[in-house]
Parts: C-alpha cells; structure tokens; sequence
C-alpha cells in the first residue's frame, strides 16, 4: 500500500465527532504529506499558499489522480487556513447553483467554498492558482480575527 493509500485508509476510517473535525484532520494530514512526499511546509500560515499550489500543481499531473480524495485533502487545508485566519466555522451547504452540499467555511456572513477552489485548481490549472483566490479572500474580508 502507497503512502497516499495508507493516509486515505486512516483518514477514511477514522470517526471524526463533526465536519470541523473531519476538515482539521485532513488538513493535518495535508500538512504531513507535504513534508513527507513533497518536502514542503504548509504551517497554516498565510505564507504556505503559495507552497499548497506548488504542490496541488505536482498532484494534478498525477497519471492515476484520485480527484475526490486529493480534493478533500488539500481543499482542507486551504480552508483551515482561512478558518484560523479569520475565526471561520465549517458547514455543509449547497454550493451556489449545484444540487448537492458541500463543505463550506463560513467567515462574517460569507461562505467560502476551498474544495471546489482545489477542484478547479486540479481540473483548470494555473487559471485558477490557489495564490489569486487566498488573496481575494483576504482583501474582501479584511483584517484577521483578534485572537484572546
């Protein structure tokens, strides 16, 4: 088994209590599979943006990609690092125009949607760089929660 195969397996058969849970632990899993596999540090920091669209570039030239499984890893982490940032909640929801819920991190009243962001990312290429979407989040929602 690949490491990427035992990661999924542990991932997937872990009892995560709730969706935020579920998205920190793929995001944490993100984060040691970019060290391990990539040799990158994406330390949820604003910064490490950048380094997940290197990798998510890698990942999309992949000959036999799982695309649900990399989507959900590394649209995880991007959305935790928007979660952290700004203090943000995930929630399933429907997607703008789509018929089913996905997972969505809701930050002042906008609902941001990083998976779909990384699925785009995977299926479009450079278009859609990880880099330009974090940046707009940014300037659209401002300053960083306070944290106490």
């Amino acid at each position: 088994m690949s490491a990427v195969e035992q990661i999924r397996a542990r991932l997937e058969s872990t009892a995560f209590p709730d969706l935020g849970a579920m998205m920190e632990g793929y995001a944490r899993a993100a984060s040691l599979r970019a060290r391990s596999e990539y040799r990158r540090k994406l330390d949820f920091s604003a910064e490490s943006i950048d380094c997940l669209d290197e990798i998510v570039a890698l990942v999309g030239d992949t000959p036999d990609l799982d695309l649900d499984f990399e989507v959900r890893l590394w649209g995880s982490y991007l959305g935790e690092v928007v979660r952290l940032r700004y203090a943000g909640i995930w929630e399933m929801t429907q997607y703008p125009g789509g018929l089913a819920s996905v997972p969505a991190v809701e930050v002042r009243g906008s609902r941001l949607f990083p998976l779909t962001k990384v699925f785009r990312r995977l299926t479009h290429g450079e278009e859609d760089d990880l880099a330009s979407f974090y940046s707009m989040v940014t300037e659209r929602l401002g300053e960083p929660a306070q944290v106490n």
